[in-house]
C-alpha cells in the first residue's frame, strides 16, 4: 500500500485546492474594484484606515499564487489565514454559531479557507513545489 503514502502529492493537492479557489476570490475583487471599496468602508467602520482595504489582494491574489507554486508556501498559507480571520471578524461574526438549511455550519466554506490555509503554513509546500520548504 505504498502508493497510499503520498505526502508531497497531498500537499500539493491542498495547496491547488486552497490556493486555486482562494485566488478565484481575489480575481473577483479586482475585476470588481467597488468591492475593495465596501470593504474599505467596513474597516472604517470599526476604526481601521481605509487602506488596510488593499491588503485583501494580498491575502486573495499575491498569498495564493505563493501557495499555488510552492514558493514560501507556508507564509502563503499564513496570509491567507489572516485574511480569513479580518473576513470572519468584519463580515461573518453573526454566523459563527449558526447552521444552514441543510445542517451544515453556515461558515463551512470560510472555515474550510481558513483551516485549510492554517494546514498550509504547518505542513509546507512538499517536494512538488516551485522552492520546497
Amino acid at each position: 500500500m505504498h502508493f497510499l503514502h503520498q505526502d508531497d502529492l497531498g500537499r500539493l493537492l491542498l495547496r491547488l485546492c486552497v490556493g486555486g479557489l482562494i485566488l478565484l476570490h481575489g480575481i473577483d475583487k479586482l475585476m470588481n474594484p467597488a468591492t475593495i471599496s465596501g470593504i474599505a468602508q467596513q474597516l472604517t467602520s470599526v476604526g481601521l484606515p481605509s487602506f488596510v482595504a488593499y491588503g485583501v489582494l494580498v491575502g486573495e491574489i499575491v498569498a495564493p499564487l505563493m501557495t499555488i507554486v510552492g514558493w514560501r508556501a507556508r507564509i502563503g498559507g499564513l496570509l491567507m489565514a489572516i485574511n480569513m480571520i479580518v473576513a470572519l471578524a468584519l463580515v461573518h461574526t453573526g454566523q459563527l454559531w449558526t447552521l444552514n438549511s441543510q445542517g451544515g455550519w453556515t461558515l463551512e466554506l470560510q472555515g474550510m479557507f481558513l483551516f485549510g490555509a492554517l494546514a498550509i503554513m504547518f505542513l509546507g509546500s512538499g517536494r512538488m513545489a516551485a522552492r520546497p520548504d
